[in-house]
């Protein structure tokens, strides 16, 4: 189809545009006539949330702040344990499981057993389907969280965030202690080795380097245990320089050599120890 006409030169009117330059094909046209399919999704792909305890989203009007934090709403998180706490069968699943036996009702915001789809043998009600449940990726900065996850996606029919983190009927700390106490993170034991090895040759400042690169990028489990261990390796360049301005060759390494050595590392990490799990130095002493 071709059009000519006469307009305003300034008007520019786009669905117009679109309107009358669309071609459709009689292979398109039979499609929609006889009102097929036009795009499909399959298998249904359902996200599931993950956060710390009250750490979820919140949406909220002035009205109602004080009652939306009080009783947050619920989350697939959330009601993935109060349902684990009360169907038995859901203590059997992985959180990402939830959607192939359940669907997530948005309005009540509840998991609700599947109505159809093939039948689970030894459980009345329950049926299989093919969805699939895709909980969302965490950054690994976000230590608890990214633990929480971790966790998740092992631990079958947790029934809260204490849950998550008991171990043997022992309650962890942390997330990430709980991680460790069921093996799913690296031991520290190649970290110490590879310290280990540096002392042999490395000088000192070689050896501050290696180890500031280690706790901020490899997430050792507990790094104070290498300061403690190491740390008069990398304080001994420190200490042959006050041996040599004070001419006193029966000086120890002290608090404050260490001091100067953690304010090295600092600032070789661009982020404070304390957030690293290590001492924090004391930089009116290094000024």
């Amino acid at each position: 189809m071709a059009l000519f006409g006469i307009a305003d030169p300034n008007a520019n009117d786009e669905v117009m545009k679109f309107q009358l330059g669309r071609y459709v094909s009689c292979n398109e046209a039979i499609w929609r006539l006889f009102s097929f399919t036009i795009h499909e999704r399959h298998p249904t792909v359902v996200h599931l949330a993950v956060h710390l305890e009250n750490g979820q989203r919140v949406y909220f009007t002035e009205a109602n702040a004080a009652q939306r934090a009080e009783r947050p709403p619920a989350t697939t998180l959330t009601n993935f344990f109060s349902t684990c706490e009360s169907d038995p069968y859901t203590r059997t699943l992985l959180y990402s499981e939830m959607p192939r036996y359940y669907t997530w009702n948005a309005a009540s915001k509840k998991f609700q057993r599947r109505k159809k789809g093939d039948a689970v043998a030894g459980f009345a009600d329950v049926h299989l389907t093919d969805s699939l449940g895709r909980i969302y990726t965490v950054h690994p900065r976000q230590d608890e969280c990214f633990y929480i996850r971790l966790l998740l996606v092992n631990i079958r029919g947790p029934t809260s965030f204490n849950s998550l983190r008991t171990v043997d009927g022992v309650l962890c700390t942390t997330f990430r202690e709980a991680c460790q106490c069921l093996n799913l993170l690296e031991n520290d034991s190649h970290w110490d080795l590879t310290l280990a090895d540096a002392t042999v040759s490395a000088p000192a400042n070689q050896i501050r380097t290696l180890f500031a690169i280690i706790i901020a990028t490899c997430h050792p489990w507990n790094p104070n245990a290498f300061w403690e261990k190491y740390k008069d390796e990398m304080v001994d360049d420190i200490l042959h320089k006050v041996r040599t301005t004070n001419v006193n060759f029966d000086i120890e390494s002290n608090d404050e050599m260490r001091n100067e050595a953690l304010v090295l590392i600092e600032d070789m990490c661009g982020s404070l120890l304390s957030t690293l799990r290590m001492p924090a130095p004391n930089r009116s002493r290094h000024a």
